[in-house]
């Protein structure tokens, strides 16, 4: 008897290696409808892999989401601050120009009212 349960359980291995090694896509969508209105969807789609099958797959997500990686919320972080740190850059020499416009264009209209 205790055959038939190491079979069992081993089996259950190897599918469980088979489906983390090659994957399994189930897809699903629920809606709910009122009298031919579309109230809500929701659109299903799980993916179940090892980590290895996914990053083979191309999906990684977690590697740079802070929640599941705090590496990634430092290197996130850093990678906002530069880009905010150049847009406001980029901003202050458009509004210099703008001012210096501004200031051009101020004595030539003074000149031309009576």
């Amino acid at each position: 008897m205790s055959s038939t349960v190491d079979n069992g359980s081993s089996s259950l291995a190897d599918v469980l290696e088979r489906v983390l090694d090659k994957g399994v896509v189930i897809v699903g969508d629920i809606a709910v409808n009122v009298m031919d209105i579309e109230l809500l969807t929701l659109r299903l789609r799980l993916f179940i892999a090892s980590a290895q099958t996914a990053r083979e797959m191309g999906m990684d997500w977690w590697t740079n989401d802070p929640f599941f990686s705090p590496n990634a919320a430092i290197k996130s972080g850093g990678q906002e601050r530069d880009e905010l740190q150049r847009q406001n850059a980029e901003l202050r020499d458009r509004l210099a120009a703008l001012e210096k416009t501004l200031g051009e264009l101020q004595p030539a209209s003074r000149k031309a009212l009576p």
